[in-house]
């Protein structure tokens, strides 16, 4: 269940901030060069097995937009769960195994590939870092590498993430232990900080639990919350006013009119 957010007088001067932010982060990412990693994949072509979740803490990747177009990323791209949620276009690189005239592939970082997952006599792991690796689902992987390719060498580079409407709040824990796991973030897509103001607060810093999933600890029965998130790749900042209402509860999913 998705509640939205209600209609405020200022909508037409949010959406004119969120145009220009929009505007900024793609300015950044078009100035990300182009690197070299490599890639593998995972589960099979039907999709199935990828729409488990994994280490960022998504779940149902088809429920959530993100479909197949996924990748686990290595240590360092992963960065401590600081890259979940992050666009990469990636395309096929100097390998007989490049599909003839594929085009390169965007995906978002949704999972970990922790090190040595990923096995090779010669080179100790494809996931050790501080190399970078991207573990695809597998149907991400046909649209651009054959099957019998197993590695490939990649060009990969970071890319703004398109998204449709308003960034999603995805609420669990309790009244006194607010865990939220923010859904359908456009822009940069990763989170470097978030914070919670209730009616009746000042604004409360929230802490990384684990992947993209923010908690705060603070009694935030009976009051509309409103949030504030600030990307971790471009440093833009967002608020999302009064998100869920005062009779918000664990178990929803809120989403506000506004986005990256």
């Amino acid at each position: 269940m998705v509640a939205m957010a209600s209609f405020s007088p200022r909508h037409a001067v949010v959406a004119a901030v969120v145009a220009l932010m929009m505007a900024t982060a793609e300015a950044y990412f078009q100035a990300s060069a182009w690197a070299s990693a490599h890639a593998t994949f995972y589960g099979d072509s039907s999709g199935v097995a990828d729409d488990m979740g994994g280490a960022c803490g998504y779940s149902n990747m088809y429920g959530i937009g993100f479909g197949t177009k996924t990748a686990a990323l290595s240590t360092p791209l992963f960065n401590n769960g600081k890259g979940c949620g992050g666009c990469y276009e990636i395309r096929c690189y100097g390998s007989r195994f490049c599909l003839p005239g594929a085009s390169s592939i965007v995906v978002t970082g949704t999972n970990l590939c922790p090190p040595n997952w990923e096995q090779d006599s010669n080179n100790g792991g494809w996931c050790n870092p501080p190399r970078k690796h991207f573990d695809m689902a597998m149907p991400a992987w046909l649209s651009f590498g054959q099957y019998e390719g197993g590695i490939v060498p990649v060009m990969y580079r970071r890319v703004p993430c398109k998204r449709t409407g308003g960034i999603k709040f995805k609420f669990s824990g309790n009244a006194y232990w607010l865990l939220v796991t923010p859904l359908n973030v456009a822009g940069a897509g990763d989170i470097g900080a978030m914070s919670v103001k209730g009616s009746k607060t000042c604004w409360i810093q929230m802490s990384q639990n684990w992947g993209v999933m923010w908690q705060a600890f603070s009694n935030l029965g009976g009051q509309a919350l409103s949030f504030q998130i600030r990307a971790g790749s471009s440093s833009d900042t967002i608020i999302c006013n009064n998100v869920a209402d005062a009779y918000w509860g664990v178990g929803y999913t809120y989403q506000a009119y506004n986005n990256f």
